[in-house]
């Protein structure tokens, strides 16, 4: 079985392929601090009796003092070396940007994920610590894209500037107008959010003259994207599948 991990600002996904079926998966706290002994016995606890059937690994990190510690940690779980999503790996993408090596990695991996599932042109939209949109064409062209604070962001950063406003949770309030202030937070938060994806999706399609399929994917996805005027496809599992298949892409033969 094949082992896909995600290194995150704040989680790590992690799932177990068999061939090409997602066996489990699996969300983890990220802890910059984290040695790869600890790595490795978080990952082992949750993958419990599947962690003996592990024949190889696949990471993407976009957390760099947890890359070389998650490296090591798989390399123990799993015997050998796992294959890590850096610049120079074989994707199938055109990177187009203007500086290809400076694309996270989780980004290259959604546009793998969703160019293979659901066709281009196509707008990425993954509802994490950042909320990031990326752009990647039916020929296979990642253009680049938009990146700004996660909905959990702001509403930590509102409580921090905002000496009155509380920290609260991410619900989903009764109406958009809000009759107390934890919901008008709430409505700001995802309503807000919403309508800014919204938004910008809809710049990128003038941008690019074409209409998009639009897929959501993220911590945040389910709760975020429904709110959306237009998606197409929620997809919680865009990220291990992309890992996946960068896996049978740069495997030998």
């Amino acid at each position: 079985m094949l082992l896909v991990v995600d290194i995150g600002n704040t989680q790590i996904v992690a799932g177990v392929f068999a061939g090409r079926t997602l066996r489990g998966s699996w969300r983890l706290s990220s802890r910059r601090e984290m040695t790869a002994d600890e790595f490795a016995v978080l990952l082992r606890g949750a993958l419990a009796e599947a962690a003996t059937e592990i024949e190889a690994a696949v990471m993407a990190s976009v957390v760099p003092p947890l890359t070389e510690e998650g490296r090591r940690a798989l390399q123990r779980l799993v015997g050998s070396e796992p294959l890590l999503v850096v610049p120079g790996i074989r994707t199938g993408l055109k990177i187009r940007t203007d500086s290809p090596q400076e694309v996270g990695a989780d980004r290259i991996v959604n546009a793998v994920a969703a160019l293979e599932r659901y066709g281009g042109p196509a707008v990425i939209v993954d509802f994490g610590t950042a909320t990031t949109l990326d752009v990647v064409t039916a020929d296979g062209e990642y253009l680049g894209g938009v990146i700004t604070a996660g909905a959990r962001v702001g509403i930590d950063a509102l409580s921090v500037r905002a000496a009155r406003l509380p920290r609260v949770d991410l619900a989903l309030p009764p109406r958009v107008i809000g009759r107390n202030t934890m919901d008008s937070i709430r409505s700001g938060a995802l309503h807000g959010h919403a309508a800014m994806v919204d938004g910008l999706v809809e710049r990128i399609e003038e941008e690019l003259g074409s209409a998009v399929t639009i897929v959501a994917t993220g911590g945040t996805a389910g709760i975020i994207a429904p709110l959306m005027k237009r998606v197409d496809h929620i997809d919680p599992h865009l990220t291990l599948e992309g890992l996946r298949l960068l896996f049978e892409r740069n495997s030998p033969r």
